[in-house]
């Protein structure tokens, strides 16, 4: 049966309540249990800090271990020849060209690429350095020797790359004379003319004359095509192909002794069609007035 007095319904749960230090120790448990999720999250925000900061300097040490060897991997070993072409450079090419070879805005572009028989072709012609900017850099007398001017283009070769001459000098050795001729008259005659007397071109530029170059200088510029020339590379021209060019050019052009009487520059058609229109005309004048007079 159940009892209707308070009393006894109280002493009931009274030992409960009534233990001694029951209520104390609850409190403390919870203020633990609140203080201990703060300072877990410290923790572990703590050793995160630590774990990144070992990593970076882990990754820093690695870096100055190790970038040195990378930074000697990248930079590439000169040959002897490439040295002295970095010491000629140095002097005489890099407030253009840049102190890398990677061009000036505005005085010079980069050589990274065009390799050792541009800048042979360029240098032995006497068409680099410059004097100036101009539309066209013109042939003059050269600056620097044929040795030096191999030891600037193989410090551009061992700097990026590019096309390469044959070593030898006579490159119009077993070349024929007349296939040359066709092939010339194919792919030159347009610009340098048939006698390679050279022709004008827009915009104040102009294709040279072949007879101041050398078999190494038209060789280069076949394989590089230098200013408004066009490359032929070995798939245009193969390496027998300009063999036979630069014979005809050596053998035909330069010796050739104009057997049919003044050459006119070899100008080809126009100083001729100019030349018989003034003697023609002079003629018909004289002629008028020789028959005038006999009238």
């Amino acid at each position: 049966m159940t009892s209707d007095n308070p009393d006894a319904r109280s002493g009931a749960a009274a030992p409960s309540a009534g233990r001694p230090g029951s209520g104390g120790r609850g409190v403390l448990a919870r203020l633990r249990r609140g203080r201990s999720t703060p300072r877990s999250r410290g923790r572990r925000r703590l050793g995160a800090a630590v774990r990144l900061l070992a990593a970076l300097t882990l990754a820093g040490g690695a870096y100055t271990v190790f970038a040195p060897g990378l930074q000697a991997q990248d930079t590439p070993q000169l040959s002897s020849a490439g040295q002295d072409g970095k010491a000629l450079f140095d002097v005489s090419c890099v407030s253009c060209h840049g102190s890398n070879a990677q061009g000036i805005e505005g005085r010079g572009p980069s050589l990274i690429g065009v390799g050792s028989a541009s800048v042979e072709f360029q240098v032995s012609s006497g068409r680099m350095p410059m004097a100036r900017q101009e539309a066209q850099a013109e042939r003059k007398p050269p600056v620097f020797t044929d040795e030096q001017s191999r030891q600037l283009g193989q410090y551009v070769q061992e700097l990026g790359g590019g096309p390469q001459l044959p070593e030898s000098t006579d490159l119009a050795k077993g070349g024929d004379v007349a296939e040359g001729g066709r092939l010339f008259r194919i792919n030159c005659s347009s610009c340098h003319s048939f006698g390679g007397g050279g022709g004008a071109l827009s915009s104040g530029k102009f294709a040279p004359g072949l007879y101041p170059a050398t078999d190494r200088q038209i060789y280069a510029a076949m394989l590089t095509g230098p200013q408004n020339m066009p490359v032929f590379g070995d798939n245009q021209l193969r390496p027998e192909q300009k063999a036979d060019i630069i014979a005809f050019i050596q053998e035909g052009l330069k010796h050739d002794k104009d057997p049919g009487g003044f050459n006119l520059g070899r100008l080809g058609p126009s100083t001729e069609g100019v030349a018989i229109f003034l003697v023609g005309i002079v003629a018909l004048v004289f002629a008028s007035l020789w028959i005038a007079g006999k009238s």
